[in-house]
């Protein structure tokens, strides 16, 4: 009788240990614990706002020098006359094969992305998020225009990795209920600090310069001890049977189906590269617009692509993703078509509601990369998503000069992209729904 005692008393106290036959009633406890109270939303955990945090740093440093750009090359170029391109201190040839680099350095977010399938969600998001954001804060002391174009080519495509591996950790750790929730926050945190270090920038005292912009990219960095402690490795991605053979690899009976999502992905991207980069040379080149006008827009941008995030939120699991997805699809297509159509009220109204119907493609379409494919492939078919659409931007990007010069304007051009996106939405007709799939199968969507 003491001795039962002894032991009630034990497990009563905390100082009780399961033997290994019931590591399992162990575990569900645990599981227990780790439930949010009543009051908090089942998809907001610490896991999932801790990734949400990294995509906000993500967002700093990749946005940055897009904000920068044009200070770096007045550093290290000459101002040589008064013209509007003479202004830019280096050729504008020069700017733009440096921001194709850039761009297409993303292309090397895929065997990164893929490694999270082989040693750990969060093993290789913490050590991109390091990396990515060290080479950007070094980027603040390039002591040439190439020397930082090398430093964030060599950062973006870690930092795209981690928006594609956040993702996946994000669906990972909620249920079919709370996962475009959880996708929501992820993309409207990326688009926050997005908007953290261009408003930044616009409140820096004196002359603009490009170093206290990167060197920002330290505080999230500083921040990752911290942020780390609150992120795990999912339970179903702990349980994985982990990918084989060449990083990138998908197995040959989910080909079809990720070639597809990949590509309409991509098409998405054909209009949005060309419809969001040309806004101010066609606004202030073509239409003569206000330097306020454009700018008041961009701001403009930032409620319309929160209210897209929750509308397609909402829209995913109400109607489907893949209907959700094909719907945003072809008006986001549509929109980039009106925007161009030749006036500045329409430019206004269009780039506004692409930028909503593009922010509410993104829930669907991330809910779709994490229950189409099994958890072996996750991460690796996320990193094909982000590499199809870097892809798209720079055909599009392409393909809309091209068009503008042998159609003879802009209008046309984006008419052609614009309606050739809403007709290759339709392919999301293709795809199996999967709106109320739950990720607990270790090797099956």
């Amino acid at each position: 009788m003491t001795s039962r005692y002894r032991h009630r008393r034990g497990h009563r106290s905390g100082r009780y240990r399961p033997v290994a036959g019931t590591a399992r009633s162990c575990v569900d406890q645990d599981q227990r614990s780790s439930r949010p109270p009543w009051w908090r939303p089942g998809w907001l955990t610490a896991p999932v706002l801790s990734v949400s945090v990294l995509s906000i740093a993500s967002g700093i440093a990749q946005f940055g020098v897009t904000t920068v750009i044009r200070d770096v090359a007045v550093v290290f170029g000459e101002v040589a006359g008064d013209g509007a391109l003479d202004q830019l201190g280096l050729p504008a040839t020069t700017l733009g094969i440096a921001l194709a680099l850039i761009r297409l350095s993303s292309l090397g977010s895929l065997p990164t992305a893929a490694m999270a399938d082989r040693v750990g969600r969060r093993r290789v998001l913490l050590a991109a998020i390091a990396v990515g954001l060290t080479l950007t804060a070094l980027s603040a002391l390039a002591w040439g225009f190439w020397v930082f174009v090398v430093l964030v080519a060599m950062a973006r495509p870690l930092l795209s990795a981690v928006n594609a591996i956040a993702g996946v950790i994000a669906a990972e750790e909620t249920d079919s209920s709370g996962r475009a929730w959880a996708l929501a926050l992820i993309a409207a945190a990326y688009g926050f600090g997005a908007g953290i270090v261009a408003v930044g920038r616009g409140l820096l005292p004196g002359e603009t310069s490009f170093r206290p912009v990167m060197a920002f990219s330290l505080v999230p960095l500083l921040l990752l001890p911290v942020l780390a402690r609150r992120i795990r490795e999912p339970a179903i991605a702990a349980g994985r049977v982990a990918a084989t053979g060449l990083p990138g690899r998908v197995p040959r009976e989910l080909i079809g189906r990720v070639l597809l999502l990949a590509t309409l992905v991509g098409a998405i991207a054909l209009a949005t590269g060309p419809g969001f980069t040309y806004l101010f040379v066609y606004g202030e080149g073509v239409l003569g617009a206000s330097p306020l006008l454009l700018s008041t827009l961009v701001l403009g941008a930032g409620p319309a692509g929160l209210f897209g995030i929750l509308v397609g939120r909402f829209a995913a699991d109400r109607f489907g993703r893949t209907v959700t997805a094909g719907v945003t699809m072809a008006a986001t297509g549509l929109s980039v078509s009106f925007a161009y159509a030749g006036t500045t009220r329409e430019l206004a109204i269009g780039y506004l509601l692409a930028i909503t119907a593009s922010s509410a493609f993104a829930p669907p379409t991330g809910a779709l990369v994490a229950e189409l494919v099994p958890t072996s492939v996750r991460a690796t078919v996320a990193g094909w998503e982000t590499v199809a659409g870097v892809v798209g931007a720079v055909i599009g990007l392409a393909s809309f000069g091209v068009l503008a010069d042998l159609t003879g304007g802009f209008a046309a051009a984006a008419r052609w992209i614009g309606i050739g996106t809403a007709i290759i939405a339709i392919g999301f007709r293709f795809l199996p729904e999967t709106r109320g799939r739950e990720l607990d199968d270790p090797e099956g969507p």
